[in-house]
């Protein structure tokens, strides 16, 4: 294994410029190419999902096309769905739980660069995982950025950016993202009227 590499997996500062990341990218870009190719059978899909993602729960289902840094750094929890143009950038762990709706256009983002021109001009970065709890809804267009963590049962607001952790059980909107309330289950659909 490369230093880069190492250094990548340990959450340390590193350059990509390394052989082992550059060989499990070209694999990635096989695999996502493969996934995305409309003639593919769901059972598979499924099969190029298990081969491309580090875990993967029961009876997920994602939409192509579908975009990662490398697949193998990306857990997703059963029944999970993922809509049309999804982009995991996976430099760090991606955790995601289990009955989590993701929305069209949504990016989790874990690398991120050097605030000095001169490092990020040299190419280096850094990778922070991101956690998403089990039943949390990210609408379309949310952008997770690097160690975030949104607590379970949280809805994000279409369009919002995350850059700091959110709570388990919020209604969070905007760019920054910011809590506007608790969810507390009023919102529930209720049953269908007998007779």
């Amino acid at each position: 294994m490369g230093e880069n590499k190492e250094r990548m997996l340990a959450g340390d500062w590193y350059i990509p410029d390394d052989e082992d990341l550059r060989r499990e990218s070209e694999h990635r870009a096989e695999l996502c190419a493969a996934y995305n190719t409309a003639a593919r059978s769901p059972a598979e899909r499924r099969e190029i999902l298990g081969q491309l993602l580090g875990s993967l729960g029961e009876r997920v289902r994602i939409r192509a096309p579908f975009h990662c840094d490398f697949g193998s750094y990306i857990s997703i929890g059963a029944d999970t769905f993922v809509n049309f143009g999804a982009v995991f950038l996976d430099a760090a762990p991606i955790t995601i739980g289990a009955d989590v709706q993701i929305g069209p256009n949504v990016q989790l983002v874990t690398p991120t660069h050097a605030l000095d021109p001169e490092r990020r001009r040299a190419g280096w970065e850094r990778g922070l995982p991101i956690v998403v709890g089990d039943n949390v809804w990210l609408g379309a267009g949310v952008i997770v950025c690097p160690g975030v963590t949104i607590g379970e049962n949280t809805v994000v607001g279409a369009g919002a950016v995350v850059t700091r952790d959110l709570p388990a059980g919020v209604l969070a909107v905007g760019n920054p993202a910011r809590v506007v309330r608790a969810l507390d289950g009023r919102d529930a659909v209720p049953p269908p009227a007998s007779g």
